[in-house]
């Protein structure tokens, strides 16, 4: 009961605590502390102690992501100081409008985030043009986040085709594929996009009948009084990433984003070389906005390193795949919430579907529906606000706070992916 009790306090208390500002170095080792504590877990000594589990989660991250972070942050900064994003920017508000400058965004992070690029290397490689986007159609910049968010990881990361990792977890332990359910995955997906956009714009648009507009901050880039790249050559090396990251993606997995963007990179110094400004101070910049994002994310993977080996979080795990009634709805529940609990839509699906799996399969579920709802309800309750991608596109690329930016970022990727996952298990059971 303590150990319980223990699980969702620390939950409780980081959420809070971020919510609040706190620098996530130091409020979630303490929160993971208090879980550990409450379960019984020693400090330093024994086979399993929070000192070990809480740096294995973080290294292990670090170790896993810190190229692809590096690399991500590079192409942003260099897309930034040679005026390719102002460039790209500015051509999609004429063709577009000022007014289109929220559906520029949130197609950018879609078309790569589809392409297979990391949901935290899109938001690095696109932030620099919605800044650019949202500065010339004057809208508050603390909405740039959910932008980014609601292209990145609700309509594409979780749909059929998707080579993101949330839609082929699943294939291992179901023996399905990437498009599994598809045409139920097809109604999904173009109906969170509708719902999700109308509703981001009303959020949006209310703040600016409140008089809410741009305003610029001292680190901004600057927009040089100079000639900048054409746009087609700012396109390019998104292309470039793009195509590398579909090519190599079945071959080398994870490591294929460190080919794609390398390439992106070096194809970005190629085309547009003669229009850097600065390029030793955009590599500064770089490096260390990889490095602050990167130590906010492991920062809370530590957490759920640490949560992951309480004896709550077994009996969570056991009462959310063992729940009654529809299968489809206890297999939703069951991820949702450890993927809640971890703060990660692939932990909740690694460490729920060896359960979820066969007991479902056994129950004659149709492997493929089971594939697409474990797919989408991982991609909902994983972003509360301690959830790794969330702090880091919150925090460390954008430059905001959780009290002013999260809200609109929790409605698109939260809610909108529950009333989907409603939908398709509607659809599952009716049709």
């Amino acid at each position: 009961m303590l150990s319980m009790i223990g699980l969702v306090g620390g939950l409780t208390l980081l959420i809070v605590l971020t919510l609040r500002g706190w620098n996530l170095f130091i409020s979630a080792p303490l929160c993971a502390l208090v879980v550990a504590l409450c379960s019984g877990i020693p400090v330093f000594q024994g086979d399993i102690n929070f000192v070990e589990n809480y740096m294995a989660g973080f290294s292990g991250f670090v170790a896993s992501w810190f190229f692809m972070f590096l690399l991500g942050s590079i192409f942003g900064k260099f897309m930034e100081d040679t005026g390719a994003a102002d460039s790209v920017a500015e051509w999609i508000i004429t063709r577009l409008g000022k007014k289109q400058a929220v559906l520029a965004v949130v197609l950018a992070c879609a078309i790569l985030t589809y392409g297979g690029v990391s949901v935290f290397v899109v938001a690095f490689s696109v932030y620099p043009m919605a800044l650019s986007l949202f500065k010339d159609a004057n809208l508050p910049r603390r909405f740039i986040p959910a932008a980014l968010a609601f292209g990145s990881v609700t309509f594409t990361m979780t749909s059929a085709g998707s080579p993101e990792i949330q839609n082929w977890i699943p294939i291992q332990y179901l023996g399905t594929s990437p498009y599994a359910a598809w045409e139920v995955s097809l109604v999904v997906a173009v109906f969170m996009a509708i719902f999700g956009y109308w509703w981001l714009m009303k959020i949006i648009n209310k703040a600016v009948d409140r008089g809410e507009h741009f305003v610029e901050r001292v680190g901004d880039p600057v927009l040089l009084d100079r000639r900048r790249p054409h746009p087609i050559t700012g396109l390019i090396p998104l292309v470039v990433v793009l195509a590398l990251s579909f090519i190599f993606h079945k071959e080398y997995a994870q490591m294929a984003l460190i080919i794609a963007l390398a390439g992106g990179v070096i194809a970005l110094m190629v085309i547009n070389w003669k229009y850097f400004h600065d390029m030793q101070n955009a590599l500064q910049g770089a490096t260390t906005g990889a490095l602050v994002a990167i130590g906010n994310t492991a920062a809370v993977v530590g957490f759920g390193a640490v949560a992951r080996v309480t004896p709550a979080f077994e009996t969570a795990v056991v009462a959310m795949t063992s729940l009654p009634g529809n299968e489809l709805v206890g297999a939703a529940v069951a991820v949702s919430v450890i993927a809640g609990l971890t703060g990660s839509a692939s932990g909740g699906q690694v460490i729920a579907l060896p359960e979820v799996g066969p007991h479902y399969l056994a129950a004659g579920v149709s492997p493929d529906q089971l594939h697409r709802v474990v797919s989408i309800s991982s991609g909902a309750l994983d972003s509360l606000p301690h959830n790794g991608y969330v702090v880091t596109t919150i925090r460390g690329i954008c430059n905001e706070t959780h009290k002013d930016a999260y809200w609109a970022v929790g409605a698109v990727t939260v809610v909108v992916p529950m009333v989907g996952l409603s939908l398709a298990i509607a659809l599952f059971n009716f049709f």
